[in-house]
Parts: structure tokens; C-alpha cells; sequence
């Protein structure tokens, strides 16, 4: 059939496909490649030369991990398509400036092997391999993948909510303000890729240009995230903060190089207008109500499961075919599909304006329960003051908290901590009763630890630790749970802020005989006693550059 003379007697009938174009895989590959190269070279300029090493890294262990795969289960070498250059970038501009590179090496080898090659090869995965990866590497490495730590951020406005090393979108998720023009360049902490907007959009134009991608799924998408965020973020229509929503994360980035992945994507028309719409509503559900600020590559490999169901029933009626679909339109099958199509939209609807109307009803009262279960633990530590004053109120607990972070991140000397919130207690008559420091330690065996830390100064003048309380804490039953236990927390009580004019820094021991600057271990849970201890000490800091002591 591939070589037959066609004339009227005897018709020539060629192979198909019958459409021709000079569109080749490797072109559109190289394209986006290309496209990407302002937000790579932004990325390195902005978080250093490490970066590039990272992206090199990856696009190579992709490139490899094709090469090998192919070579040893003699399968035909196909690395010379650019789709495994374009994976490694992708995911490369999804990690951390800091990221170690051996863990973006790692998910480009999963990304190419588990995600695509087990799965056929190009055009037979069912999900993006670089934002699987990705998501692998988020479950996997959750700290090292969310550590987008600063030595300072000038750029932010946070609220007493707020909290500080975070990126521009979990600083606007608690409750917190950004520079807009900040976003827009790219002057602002987050991942290699995605910090610059205006980076972002001269490679989107540059896609747009080539006939590579259409604005079917960036536009449905980004749009359907802001009215989301309109109706379910608690600010209304306030245009300054949707568009801090929009600019500020992995959106631009996904929207425009992640969603329209070909082979994950719908290729219909209106199934691409459906899936926008639907990866906008997941990354509404995921940012407004998740754990997280961020969504975007969770949506979208959600979204790539769901493309089936959505180009089945958005595809166009086909040439010729008409009259018959017209004259079978209400046969029952077609009635079937439809109402499928409508229950399902009703439902995704109403499940999401529930979600969000619960969300809209009960935010203030959980932020309300949050802010007495801070002001309890408030009392509890210094007890009979009037007032609790914090560092939104005091430009020296600000300055003191600002030094005592850049100290911490600068020397590393306690791990990955952070100090919040810096209290005063006053009584009626306006005097200090005493301080109370809110910390967090990132390096919990579970996560983060979240503690407020007492201090009183004694009949002689001496500022004294008058107790630890836990905000969030969430280590292993029956080792770490037992920071909470008055074995172990009551030992600080008593200790000192200072000692000779400096900070007092404590210690852990394992000797079941703590001297006065130590702590004992818990048995099981030394790492648990470790950051406990750790944040302490930066409660000592934060006190003492009060106090004058910090030089």
C-alpha cells in the first residue's frame, strides 16, 4: 500500500500521515530550550554562578539517563530530540539556588526512567516527567526543596503574622505585603526559574512567536486563579494583591512552559480552555486551604491524569460526520456523555465554592483561636501583664530580631533557625515586665518546631528563662513528643540570657548530669533536644541584642 499507482483506473495511495509540515520534534524541543534561557540567565545572575552548575547537572543526568536506558534495553537512541534537554531544564529552574546538586540528579534520572522511558518514551507519558520529579523530590527532600533562606529581604512588609525568610507568596498567604516591582524583576527569593515575570514573558512571547504554544491554556488558567483568589482570598478584588498572586510564585512559569506540554496536555481546542480552568482551580485549592503557598506543579500533574476524561468529551465533531451526530444527538449514549460532562463540572463547581466558602467562614474564627493560644502561652511565661507588646511596635525589637536572623544565617552556628517575634510585656504603668521570643527551628526529626521562650529579670536585675512553650510540634510519638513533657522542657527554666555581657548558649549532653549551661537529652531523641536547645539559644540572641548585649 505504500507504492501504488493511482490514476482513475488505478489510484496511487501514499502512507500516511497524508499532512506534511517541516515541524520537527527537535525544533519545538529547541524552541522551548531557547525560550527559557532569559529566566536561566536571570536566575544566575540574580542567585550566583551555582546555579548554572545546578542546570548543567541536571540536563546532563537527563541526557545520560536517556542515553543508557535506550542503549542497554536496545531501544533506539533518541536523545538527539531535545525532550530529555528540555525535562533537565525544567526541572533544574524548579530547585532552590542552594539546592545540593546530587538531589535535582536524582530526579532527573527518576524523571527520564521511572516517569517517561518505563512508560514508553516520548508522547507515552501520562504525566510531565520534570514536574513529577519534582513532586518526588518535594515528598522526598521537603527542607532542602523549600529552603529559600535570605540574608535579609528588604523588599517585604510583613505583618505580625508574618514570618520572615519566606518566599513572596507564603509571605502574602500570612498576611503580608510585596513589592510588586520586586516580583516583576525578579528581585526576590525562590527557585533558579521562576523568580522574574518579565524573564518569564519574553521567553512566553518567544513560544508564541514560533507558533509553539496558544494562549488557550496560560490565559484560561492564570485567569481562572485570580477569580479564585478574588472570590476565596479574603481580599476581595484588591488588584495589588492579585497581582502579587499571579506574579509571585511558579504560575507564570507553569502556566506557560509546564501546562502546555504537548504530550500531557489536551489537544483540543476547548479541552485545553477546560484544563486551564481546571488546573486554576486546584492551584486556588492548593494555595488558599493547603499547607503549602505554592500548587502549581501539584495541579498540573493532577491535571495531566484528568486530560483523558477532558478530550474525550471535548472532542470536535468529526468531518462529514454531521448530519449523522445531528440525527443521533439525543440517542442515549450521547445524553449519557453529557450529562457526565455536567455532573462533573457541577460538582468540581460546587466542591470548590464549598471548599472555599468553608474557608471564607471559618478563617477568622482559627486565626482568632490562633492568636489566644499565642497570648495564653504568653501569660503563661510572664504572667500579670497588661499588655503584650511585639516587634510591630517597637523599632528596637525589630532591629533586634533583624540583626539576631542575619547573625544566625550568617554563621549557621545554631542550624536553620529563625526568630520570628520579639515580645515586651508591660505592666498598667507602661513598664517592662519582660520579653518573650517566638522561634522556630527548621530542623526538627519531623519539621519545624515553633516555641515561645520567657525571660524575667531576677531581684538583681538579671534577666532568667522563665519557662519554654510549644506552638507546633510534630516529632515521633514517645521520643521527640516528649519535648513537651516537663522532664525535659523545665529544665530550661532558670537558665540565663546572658552571661558576661553575651549571649548564653546551651548545650546538649548525654551524661544524665546537665551543669548549669546544659541540657540533657531525651533517650531516642537527640535531634529533637538539639533544635529545642538550638532555638533557645536564638531566643538568648534576640534578647541580648536588646538588651545590648549582642555584639
Amino acid at each position: 500500500m505504500n507504492n501504488i499507482e493511482f490514476t482513475l483506473e488505478n489510484p496511487h495511495v501514499s502512507s500516511s500521515p497524508h499532512a506534511r509540515t517541516e515541524v520537527t520534534t527537535r525544533r519545538l524541543m529547541t524552541d522551548v530550550c531557547i525560550a527559557m534561557l532569559p529566566a536561566l540567565a536571570w536566575g544566575v545572575y540574580h542567585f550566583g554562578l551555582y546555579s548554572l552548575y545546578v542546570t548543567v547537572a541536571t540536563v546532563a543526568a537527563c541526557v545520560l539517563s536517556e542515553y543508557v536506558f535506550e542503549y542497554f534495553m536496545g531501544k533506539p537512541i533518541t536523545v538527539k530530540d531535545m525532550s530529555a534537554v528540555v525535562t533537565g531544564m525544567i526541572l533544574a529552574l524548579n530547585m532552590p539556588p542552594e539546592i545540593p546538586i546530587w538531589i535535582p540528579v536524582l530526579g532527573g534520572i527518576f524523571a527520564i526512567i521511572v516517569v517517561k522511558q518505563l512508560y514508553g518514551g516520548l508522547g507515552q507519558n501520562f504525566m510531565n516527567p520534570a514536574l513529577a520529579a519534582r513532586c518526588f523530590l518535594l515528598i522526598s527532600f521537603a527542607k532542602k526543596m523549600t529552603d529559600f533562606s535570605v540574608e535579609s529581604m528588604p523588599w517585604a512588609t510583613v505583618t505580625p503574622d508574618g514570618v520572615s525568610g519566606a518566599t513572596p507568596l507564603a509571605l502574602i498567604k500570612a498576611g503580608g505585603e510585596v513589592d510588586l516591582t520586586a516580583l516583576l524583576v525578579g528581585n526576590i527569593p525562590g527557585t533558579i526559574g521562576e523568580v522574574s515575570v518579565i524573564a518569564l514573558l519574553i521567553g512566553a512571547a518567544y513560544l508564541l512567536w514560533r507558533k509553539v504554544i496558544t494562549l488557550r491554556i496560560p490565559l484560561s488558567y492564570i485567569l481562572t486563579v485570580l477569580v479564585f483568589t478574588a472570590l476565596f482570598g479574603g481580599r476581595g478584588f484588591d488588584v495589588y494583591y492579585l497581582l502579587c498572586e499571579i506574579c509571585a510564585g511558579g504560575l507564570i512559569f507553569g502556566a506557560f512552559f509546564m501546562a502546555t506540554d504537548y504530550v500531557t496536555g489536551p489537544l483540543t481546542p476547548n479541552g485545553q480552555i477546560v484544563y486551564g480552568v481546571v488546573l486554576g482551580i486546584l492551584t486556588g485549592l492548593f494555595r488558599l486551604f493547603g499547607g503549602s503557598a505554592e500548587g502549581v506543579s501539584y495541579a498540573i500533574i493532577l491535571g495531566n491524569v484528568l486530560c483523558p476524561l477532558i478530550e474525550k468529551y471535548t472532542v470536535p465533531t468529526a468531518f462529514g460526520k454531521g448530519k449523522y451526530l445531528k440525527s443521533k444527538a439525543k440517542s442515549a449514549e450521547s445524553k449519557l456523555n453529557k450529562m457526565v460532562v455536567v455532573k462533573t463540572f457541577i460538582i468540581t463547581l460546587v466542591s470548590g465554592v464549598l471548599l472555599g466558602g468553608a474557608y471564607v467562614i471559618t478563617k477568622e474564627p482559627i486565626a482568632e483561636a490562633n492568636r489566644a493560644a499565642l497570648y495564653a502561652a504568653y501569660e503563661e511565661l510572664v504572667p500579670g501583664a497588661a499588655e503584650y507588646k511585639d516587634m510591630t511596635e517597637n523599632k528596637e525589637l525589630s532591629d533586634a530580631v533583624a540583626d539576631t536572623n542575619n547573625t544566625l544565617t550568617q554563621s549557621g552556628v545554631y542550624g536553620d533557625v529563625t526568630v520570628n517575634n520579639l515580645v515586651t510585656a508591660v505592666d498598667e504603668s507602661g513598664n517592662i515586665m519582660g520579653y518573650i521570643a517566638d522561634v522556630t527551628d527548621h530542623e526538627g526529626y519531623g519539621g519545624d518546631i515553633e516555641i515561645t521562650v520567657g525571660y524575667i529579670a531576677d531581684e538583681s536585675g538579671e534577666l532568667k528563662n522563665t519557662g519554654i512553650s510549644f506552638l507546633s510540634i510534630a516529632e515521633t510519638a514517645g521520643l521527640g513528643m516528649n519535648a513537651q513533657n516537663p522532664e525535659f522542657k523545665d529544665q530550661f527554666t532558670g537558665k540565663p540570657a546572658m552571661a558576661d555581657g553575651s549571649p548564653a548558649v546551651l548545650s546538649v549532653t548525654k551524661s544524665g548530669s546537665a551543669g548549669e549551661n546544659e541540657i540533657n537529652a531525651m533517650s531516642g531523641a537527640t535531634i529533637t533536644s538539639d533544635a529545642v536547645t538550638n532555638a533557645v539559644n536564638a531566643a538568648n540572641m534576640a534578647v541580648s541584642a536588646v538588651e545590648g548585649g549582642n555584639e
